[in-house]
């Protein structure tokens, strides 16, 4: 049974929803294997726990939104 699992931002129900159907379409076409036979997971985590070079992803957010006004 293929797992498949997602870390990362807090996302909404819809997103979820879209994201585990693409991700087991995909994959179980390119792996010849049923969709059926998927199991995927997402953890959600908060920004403050998620890190890209050296910041944490809320400070990160915080400076790009920013530069974009």
């Amino acid at each position: 049974m293929p797992y498949i699992t997602v870390e990362g931002g807090k996302l909404t129900k819809e997103q979820k929803e879209e994201l585990i159907k693409r991700l087991t379409e995909v994959s179980a076409e390119i792996m010849h294997i049923p969709s059926e036979f998927f199991l995927t997971t997402i953890k959600e985590l908060p920004d403050e726990n998620i890190g890209i070079g050296g910041k944490t992803i809320d400070k990160t957010k915080k400076e790009y939104m920013s530069k974009q006004h």
